[in-house]
């Protein structure tokens, strides 16, 4: 019997760093009154605040359920004393980011798929994680829901950050390089993905792996996703958000 529902979130939960559609929020509120419920992905902590946490349930006996890890699990939020808490951070050196920056800023000149227009930061520092992205970290921010269509459109296969990531991945073979979202690449430590973080989440809450059931976009080799699946747990491969609520559409009319 499954216990913990977890997803990825960005083109799993929501657009690009696009707030949950009225729907997922419903759904997502009635999930939480029956399993706990975990978010893990490359975005930073703030976009969780900003995609979703402002939109969902405020009852602090539900979101007790919710388990936030953060830049692909590398960090963990739990909701305690009516605020969110960091649990744990693995962040990097000084050293180690120069040497990922100049990886990343390499292997996107190299591979040939950098853009003229970008819109704000393309190598951001999040501490435990830097994420390259190709377009820009603002770019929803800036277009809203032109910037999802670029970014949809701009790699629909996957094969650009592929082969971004199949040249930057030789340059820093001591960490973990993974293709993330639509258009990012995302770095953090040897041996940390989300597997780690679904690792480390079942070690502060007693589940186990048969007791979890995740969704994710990227469940192929190479992709971000694909960590949770080597590891044993159950998943379910979705293509956008629209899937996922109709799976938990599903799921929810059972345990009514």
């Amino acid at each position: 019997m499954k216990k913990l529902i977890a997803f990825d979130l960005d083109g799993t939960l929501a657009p690009s760093k696009s707030h949950f559609d009225p729907r997922m929020v419903t759904l997502f509120d009635r999930l939480l009154e029956n399993f706990d419920v975990c978010v893990i992905s490359g975005a930073k902590y703030e976009l969780y605040q900003r995609q979703f946490l402002t939109q969902i349930t405020k009852e602090p006996h539900l979101l007790s359920r919710l388990h936030l890890l953060p830049t692909s699990g590398t960090r963990y939020y739990k909701f305690e004393n009516s605020d969110w808490a960091q649990q744990y951070a693995e962040d990097f050196s000084p050293e180690q980011k120069k040497a990922i920056i100049t990886a990343l800023a390499e292997g996107l000149e190299e591979s040939g798929y950098a853009v003229e227009k970008t819109y704000g930061e393309t190598i951001e520092d999040r501490d435990s994680q830097i994420t390259l992205s190709i377009l820009g970290q603002e770019i929803v921010a800036e277009l809203g829901d032109e910037g999802v269509r670029i970014k949809e459109e701009w790699d629909p296969d996957g094969s650009k950050k592929m082969k971004i990531r199949d040249i930057v991945a030789p340059k820093i073979p001591d960490f973990n390089v993974r293709a993330a979202g639509a258009t990012s690449i995302d770095v953090t430590k040897p041996g940390i993905d989300k597997a780690y973080g679904i690792n480390k989440l079942m070690e502060a809450t007693g589940f186990k792996k048969e007791e979890i059931l995740f969704f994710g976009d990227k469940i192929v080799p190479g992709g971000n996703d694909y960590a949770v699946y080597e590891m044993g747990v159950d998943c379910i491969a979705v293509r956008s958000w629209e899937d996922t609520a109709y799976a938990l559409e599903g799921i929810v009319s059972v345990v009514r």
